[in-house]
């Protein structure tokens, strides 16, 4: 009983904490857009349901913590809507009902009155708030705990592989690989993994001459570290990998480190864009596509990989929240784009309103905002099914119950 208690908690605990963190610094990011832009807020809550805790500020916000910890929200005064985007008939009556509760000056102070480029700074500044988490998270990685240095020399090609097809030799050293600059292997690694069938211009450095070489990565099914498997590209290179006594670490200051953050940032953003762009074409399949329930797989993965090493309890709790704080860090940044795309009922949602709005001088008609709301939670709810079908379908429960999903 004890056993499956711990074990439940290495699933609940590590996905509360990732999920909760993630959504709360991107309602934090609307709250403090808003709240330099003078918008009148009533709360801001820190999950969901019956608050077990809260608290009113002089401001008059109430500061909620409910319940239900996955995840968070940020209410503004006055704001009904689910677009927050009112017609002119609700402006207008809103307007009537905040002058005769408040009287005409408070008007200004609401939401929905708010000049467009401000609505549209604090719809921006969720999606920009997971944006920096992400950097920060990168950031401090690379101050407290370095960079490894594993330079891209290639220490042995194995035989019949596409490197070996390819040309490539022992002692060459990859100096750019799909167009990137290359400065340690796992650049490469990353560049080759997402790229299984797609062939890849590499250059590299063989004795002081530039060698321009042309290879197309194997798919490989490898373990998704979820109790699945997925493939990635492998091209059949191996590189000296010393001890960890002789192992180069590169140590950041604060300012270079805010900058390789924001690099990584990019990097993970730039990775899955391209995966997701080979996904559209049909280059490769989209069963790789996870939803909370994958969240929650990788959260205990990460966890698991901490709690069976070995180490102290001390030291497995330090490595489970490092190794978490990552899976945040990459988690953070897809659903900052996420976010941002043209879709009703997301940020990119009300960026596309309030965009129209500058154009046209008025908002979007009422029944245009339903129709574009439904479509909207209509694609976000298909792509939660099909992203837990992949999940489950990973898990192994459709092979367990079999049927066509199996």
């Amino acid at each position: 009983m004890l056993a499956f208690a711990l074990g439940a908690l290495t699933w609940i605990l590590p996905f509360l904490f990732v999920l909760t963190l993630i959504v709360t610094v991107h309602e934090f990011g609307h709250f403090l857009a808003a709240r330099a832009c003078g918008v009148a807020i009533d709360q801001f809550s820190i999950g969901f349901g019956r608050a077990w805790a809260h608290w009113r500020d002089r401001s008059g916000v109430e500061w909620r913590i409910g319940w239900l910890p996955v995840g968070g929200y940020v209410k503004f005064s006055g704001d009904e809507n689910a677009a927050s985007v009112p017609d002119t008939d609700d402006l207008d009556a809103l307007r009537r009902e905040i002058t005769a509760r408040e009287g005409p000056a408070a008007v200004r102070r609401y939401y929905q009155f708010k000049p467009v480029w401000q609505r549209a700074l604090i719809a921006v500044a969720g999606p920009a708030a997971n944006f920096i988490l992400s950097t920060v998270i990168f950031a401090a990685f690379l101050m407290v705990l370095g960079e490894p240095i594993l330079p891209a020399r290639i220490h042995s090609v194995l035989p019949g592989a596409p490197a070996a097809k390819a040309g490539f030799r022992p002692g060459d050293v990859i100096v750019r690989a799909a167009g990137h600059s290359i400065h340690t292997f796992g650049e490469v690694v990353q560049i080759v993994t997402i790229r299984a069938g797609t062939p890849v211009a590499f250059t590299v450095d063989r004795g002081g001459a530039l060698i321009q070489l042309t290879v197309t990565p194997r798919p490989v099914q490898t373990s998704d570290g979820m109790g699945g498997t997925m493939a990635t590209g492998q091209i059949g290179v191996e590189v000296e990998r010393p001890a960890a006594s002789k192992l180069t670490v590169r140590r950041y200051d604060p300012l270079s480190a805010l900058v390789g953050g924001a690099a990584q940032s990019w990097n993970v953003l730039d990775t899955n864009l391209y995966y997701m762009g080979r996904m559209l074409r049909g280059q490769v399949s989209a069963d790789q596509l996870g939803g909370p329930l994958g969240i929650a797989q990788a959260s205990h993965a990460v966890t698991q990989m901490s709690v069976h090493d070995g180490r102290g309890w001390g030291e497995q709790l330090l490595f489970s929240v490092v190794n978490l704080l990552g899976l945040v860090a990459m988690m953070s940044v897809m659903i900052g784009f996420v976010n941002l795309l043209p879709i009703p009922v997301l940020d990119g949602g009300h960026l596309l309103f309030y965009a129209y709005e500058a154009v046209a001088r008025r908002p979007v008609a009422a029944v245009v905002q339903a129709i574009g709301l439904r479509v909207g939670l209509a694609l976000m709810l298909g792509l939660l099914l099909f992203t837990t079908a992949n999940d489950l379908r990973r898990s192994g429960l459709f092979h367990f119950l079999g049927g066509p999903f199996s």
